[in-house]
């Protein structure tokens, strides 16, 4: 038997898009598996590991959104492409704030769906490799944490910083959080703009805009600057776009976090 390409997990509410999902994914040479809601869902998800969650916003009881901020909070890092009848942007921001890595509005072309899981697929796949300098040892050490490039994990250390010592955690990272940390911590002291943030993070035919890029570096700033309001690590630059800052030093006196 042919290996799948991915496990795809699809929660949707609506039968015949559920149908039309598992037989065009498998199709197209993916594991798939639907569930109609939060349940079944988080079922799955204990039993299997799966490479990409595609979930409806709308869906009754517990809403997308809610479960999607709901995984992230327990430290489920599946790429999750999110599903919805509205096409507000406002819809997208939210979405993208509570976890998402990616949007798409129905009705849609499912070449489209594949195209975008195909990307996810591909990026999570891929984020060993290195698009600046690399670090001899494979990790990059920053204020209190280290970045495990080929692990694609972030840890936080026990100690001061750079120190591995005792008491080192692993914090949770999406896929794409940890696509553009490790983006802009490869490129320190360099102020990179958001179109090649996305670039360098996500590949050149990603759909990533600006105020996404703005959305993933809010929640890196919460999971790694002290005071997420005055960052010292992932700075804005502006006019231009954020400078990554290993030592975490004070800015001088005028300069904007």
């Amino acid at each position: 038997m042919t290996e799948p390409l991915a496990k795809i997990l699809v929660a949707d509410d609506e039968p015949d898009l559920r149908a039309l999902l598992q037989r065009y994914l498998s199709d197209q040479g993916y594991s798939v598996r639907t569930v109609d809601g939060a349940g079944p869902l988080d079922v799955l998800l204990q039993r299997e590991r799966f490479d990409v969650l595609v979930l409806d916003v709308m869906m009754p009881g517990e809403d997308g959104l809610s479960i999607c901020r709901r995984l992230r909070a327990q430290g489920e890092t599946i790429p999750i492409l999110m599903l919805t009848a509205r096409g507000d942007p406002v819809d997208r921001i939210i979405g993208l704030e509570m976890g998402a890595d990616d949007y798409l509005s129905k009705p849609f072309n499912p070449r489209e769906l594949l195209a975008r899981i195909q990307a996810m697929v591909r990026r999570q796949r891929v984020l060993g490799a290195h698009t600046g300098p690399r670090q001899a040892s494979g990790r990059i050490v920053f204020g209190t944490f280290t970045l495990w490039l080929d692990e694609r994990r972030l840890e936080r250390n026990g100690g001061s910083d750079g120190d591995e010592g005792k008491g080192a955690q692993d914090v949770p990272l999406t896929t794409g959080e940890f696509a553009l940390l490790q983006a802009l911590a490869q490129q320190p002291h360099r102020p990179l703009g958001r179109d090649r943030l996305i670039a360098l993070a996500y590949g050149p035919d990603h759909t990533a805009t600006d105020r996404s890029i703005d959305v993933q570096v809010m929640r890196l700033r919460k999971l790694i600057e002290a005071d997420p309001a005055q960052p010292r690590h992932i700075r804005t630059v502006w006019g231009v776009g954020y400078v990554f800052v290993p030592d975490g030093a004070v800015p001088a006196a005028g300069r904007q976090p």
